[in-house]
């Protein structure tokens, strides 16, 4: 007796099959199962995806736009602004209800798992704690992995250094910076080192925001591979954001690709807020802003999308939808081609996942029963659409329904439309 069947189940690639779910774990996945289960489930055909991933994102300042006042330049420095005089004002308990509000907000919309930087340039590590206690918590529905993200500089905030150990100590998962942000460019270099060497002597990951603005001198992303390759980091370490990358001249791009291809660094972009914060300094025409995702995929690097922000100093907007963030990057990056629309999709989920490292991510028989059920047919008619979530399954067990869309549109008294059967 299973414990859950998932019939006329529609996979990623169009096929039909049943899905048999036991102890938490897919045990089968072939067409008309022959077998009972304490509940059984008919899909009715509609798409069964592998759970999506947000691999960046801010936990500590979610829903806090307008606190104490919203971004008027909608610049990333106005945001840190905002975000440095509302912090001290926090406590512990506001910062977990807030955050844990916002993993609900992700578990409703079929994301289970979760990259957050923290920031640690409070003395108190009041988020740190927060976030720590949050993870523990939200664990038995979602994933959630916490990267120690020195805000105000590694090195620019005079207790930069202790603090980000400290909160390393008090249980982190990986290592961020934010070397653009520091005083000067040779200060940005000199925090990437020490940064990756304490990752290393920690046997931690590393995920550093880099290059996050329109100055196409921004180079940290070469110092980044440099020391990855330096430290024997090949495959742990991430570059989220590398938005001077939209800004360089092509040739240089093409030096630091093959850099990164040899460091195996992982490149996560933030279509939503990187189309918002850049080009704010612009006339016209004005740069998108957004890392060069067609070419890191073309150079085979892993790339994912994260939603980084929402309702927060930086981002007024956002609802925790991956397939947003996915549609975003389709438009923004002109990923418009059928294979690059499914990269798209496997930017918020499969390369995610490995990027994060989840053990038993995907849709196959010994993987981990984490699935979501969509409103479409596949992937690309769910980026179009961006569908009800129907079913989200975690370890085996359904945590949350959506009832289906149903539009009736009524044009005559005897002519009556379904929109939500236009296969």
């Amino acid at each position: 007796m299973l414990d859950l069947l998932l019939h006329n189940a529609r996979l990623p690639t169009g096929q039909v099959v049943d899905i048999a779910i036991d102890q938490g774990r897919i045990r089968g996945i072939e067409p008309h199962l022959a077998a009972e289960a304490h509940r059984r489930i008919d899909l009715d055909g509609w798409l069964v995806s592998p759970p999506f991933v947000d691999s960046h994102f801010h936990l500590d300042s979610a829903l806090t736009a307008g606190q104490p006042r919203h971004n008027l330049s909608g610049t990333l420095l106005e945001g840190i602004a905002i975000w440095s005089e509302l912090k001290p004002t926090l406590d512990e308990e506001q910062i977990y209800g807030r955050a844990r509000r916002l993993c609900e907000m992700a578990i409703a919309q079929g994301n289970l798992a979760i990259r957050s930087h923290v920031d640690t340039s409070d003395p108190r590590l009041t988020a740190v704690r927060a976030l720590l206690r949050l993870r523990d918590d939200m664990r038995s529905w979602l994933d959630i992995q916490l990267i120690a993200f020195p805000q105000d500089g590694y090195l620019r905030l005079p207790a930069g250094r202790r603090q980000l150990q400290a909160a390393l100590d008090l249980g982190l998962d990986g290592v961020g910076g934010i070397p653009h942000f520091e005083r000067t460019a040779t200060e940005g270099a000199t925090s990437i080192a020490e940064l990756c060497r304490l990752a290393a002597e920690r046997g931690l990951p590393v995920d550093m925001h880099c290059d996050e603005t329109d100055d196409p001198s921004s180079r940290h992303i070469e110092t980044l591979a440099a020391e990855t390759i330096r430290h024997g980091l090949q495959g742990r370490v991430t570059g989220s954001h590398l938005t001077s990358m939209h800004s360089m001249d092509n040739a240089y791009a093409g030096k630091l690709l093959g850099l990164m291809q040899q460091a195996e660094v992982h490149a996560i972009a933030n279509p939503l807020i990187n189309i918002t914060l850049q080009g704010r300094y612009d006339s016209y025409p004005r740069r998108r802003g957004m890392t060069r995702v067609k070419e890191l995929l073309a150079a085979g690097l892993r790339v994912g999308f994260g939603h980084d922000c929402v309702m927060d100093p930086w981002y007024r907007l956002g609802s925790h939808d991956m397939l947003e963030v996915a549609s975003m990057g389709a438009h923004v990056g002109h990923l418009t081609g059928e294979s690059e629309l499914l990269d798209c999709y496997r930017a918020v989920t499969e390369h995610p996942a490995a990027i994060l490292g989840l053990p038993d991510y995907g849709l196959a028989p010994g993987c981990r029963a984490d699935l979501v059920v969509l409103q479409a047919r596949d992937p690309i008619e769910a980026i179009r659409l961006r569908p009800a979530r129907l079913y989200v399954i975690r370890g085996g067990r359904v945590i949350a329904e959506t009832a289906p869309r149903h539009t009736r549109l009524s044009l005559h008294e005897t002519s009556m439309l379904d929109l939500s059967r236009l296969d």
